[in-house]
């Protein structure tokens, strides 16, 4: 299984779940954030959060087969780019198994 991280703008954020959730993707995590990076967009304002100057950008988090992560990966690029510089990142990480917390059932075979 593999644990896939993105951090996108926010304008973008509902074309790339829509993709997902048409491609069979039930279950994502958002989270807001606030990124710091080579790219400074022309919005970067300073943080009431962190003292820090960047742009907002959403967190969305997944886990999948492995067979599947390329296309997702591709899904999330294809639906978050921009004809911007900055558009954001994708980490790709090793799951070695995730459990169901009421039934303590494995879910590494469970797309």
């Amino acid at each position: 299984m593999k644990e896939i991280k993105a951090f996108i703008k926010p304008n973008r954020i509902q074309k790339v779940i829509d993709a997902l959730t048409d491609n069979g993707f039930k279950s994502m995590t958002l989270s807001q954030a606030e990124g710091t990076g080579a790219f400074k967009s022309k919005g970067s304002r300073p943080s009431l959060d962190f003292h820090l100057t960047d742009s907002p950008v959403i967190k969305l988090e997944l886990v999948c087969q492995t067979e599947v992560s390329l296309n997702t990966i591709e899904i999330i690029t294809k639906n978050s780019k921009t004809d911007e510089p900055g558009d954001g990142i994708i980490y790709v990480s090793n799951v070695e198994d995730a459990f169901q917390i009421k039934t303590g059932e494995s879910l590494k075979r469970i797309n």
